[in-house]
């Protein structure tokens, strides 16, 4: 997989780009469900702490490491009342506690496919004390601005999705993770 392969739906220039909450945002999007999902928030939660690195060169190869514990609640959306600051942090307190549990949170890519608008890049995601496959979808404008997206399934790194009165408010198990920068 030469770069020439990409070089017309990835315009990303050859070399090696850094990103971190410098230059991009990293962000995990959640969704409600339940009987009384009308009373909770989907939530927008900003990681503050991280580090990426993409490749580009005779393959596109990417690496991201990310301080599981400082994740932070950005917005709230939906919900009967607006989410507060102590609600915030309330929230940032559960995923350090009893989700991620702090633990650091690491991305390698193995393989990179082109698709119809970019990159789908491959690799190992370690979480949770937990690594197992999932993919980016990466696709980068002519202007250097990238994003790349993933679908995280909570419960298949071993996390239970949270869940408040008796299971009627929870969280989705399926997660969105994006990434949006400019090089």
């Amino acid at each position: 997989m030469g770069f020439e392969k990409y070089a017309p739906r990835v315009p990303l220039p050859a070399g090696s780009h850094r990103l971190g909450p410098g230059n991009a945002t990293l962000s995990v999007h959640t969704k409600r469900s339940g009987a009384a999902a009308k009373a909770g928030h989907d939530l927008e939660i900003r990681v503050e702490s991280w580090e990426a690195t993409i490749e580009v060169g005779e393959e596109i190869t990417a690496s991201l490491t990310a301080d599981g514990a400082s994740l932070r609640v950005e917005s709230g959306h939906g919900g009967m009342q607006s989410l507060g600051d102590d609600d915030k942090e309330n929230i940032a307190k559960t995923i350090d506690d009893e989700i991620l549990e702090r633990n650091r949170i690491t991305f390698r890519s193995t393989s990179a496919t082109e698709t119809g608008e970019g990159v789908a890049l491959t690799g190992d995601l370690a979480l949770a004390d937990k690594t197992q496959q999932v993919t980016f979808d990466l696709v980068a404008g002519d202007d250097g601005t990238l994003t790349a997206t993933a679908v995280v399934t909570q419960s298949g790194w071993g996390m239970k999705p949270y869940s408040i009165l008796f299971g009627s408010l929870k969280v989705v198990d399926e997660v969105e993770v994006v990434l949006d920068g400019k090089l």
